[in-house]
């Protein structure tokens, strides 16, 4: 179904040519005496007037409508591209959240714990963790210490770097860039 402003766009194009067609027929209908009287002139004015804007109407809804297909072509190509991307980056997300799960694994975290320690690295407080997961902000705080103490990190930033500080998009670089020093 052809969207409102479009439908709009061809009917006063069409009602404006429809002008122009019965203005001229009235013109040629008037006595030939009439023909070269101010009459004739208004007429002929209107006529012109009518047809050159039916004519840019309908001219500038047939560039709309090309542009408009070039931006859904555009879009279809954007869309294959977008989900591409996505296909890829869930396999390397999969991939991660394995090697964090074998991780959280290796120092023996609880199921709870581990849920924790998602929430924490998702940068979730822990009031907004206990409310997630339906238990006391209380209980949360435990299985974080339980979760830093187990690890040997010793806090939420620590944690995240375990995982993430080597994240660093693809560079022609052999070494890492240095950190900033702390003084």
């Amino acid at each position: 179904m052809a969207d409102r402003p479009a439908q709009t766009r061809r009917l006063v194009g069409w009602l404006l040519a429809a002008m122009a067609v019965a203005g001229t027929v009235d013109l040629l209908t008037d006595s030939p005496r009439i023909w070269f009287g101010p009459h004739a002139a208004v007429e002929v004015t209107f006529v012109l007037l009518g047809a050159a804007a039916a004519t840019l109407l309908l001219r500038g809804w047939r560039e709309t409508e090309r542009s408009l297909a070039d931006v859904r072509t555009a879009l279809a190509s954007r869309q294959s591209e977008r989900d591409r991307w996505q296909a890829l980056a869930r396999n390397a997300l999969r991939g991660l959240g394995e090697a964090m799960d074998r991780q959280f694994g290796e120092w023996g975290l609880t199921p709870a714990e581990k849920e924790v320690a998602m929430f924490l690295l998702k940068g979730y407080s822990h009031k907004e963790t206990a409310t997630l997961m339906q238990r006391s902000e209380r209980t949360v705080r435990q299985h974080a210490v339980s979760v830093y103490r187990k690890s040997g990190l010793a806090g939420r930033a620590e944690l995240s770097a375990f995982f993430f500080e080597d994240m660093l998009l693809p560079a022609d670089i052999s070494e890492p860039p240095a950190r900033p020093s702390a003084g």
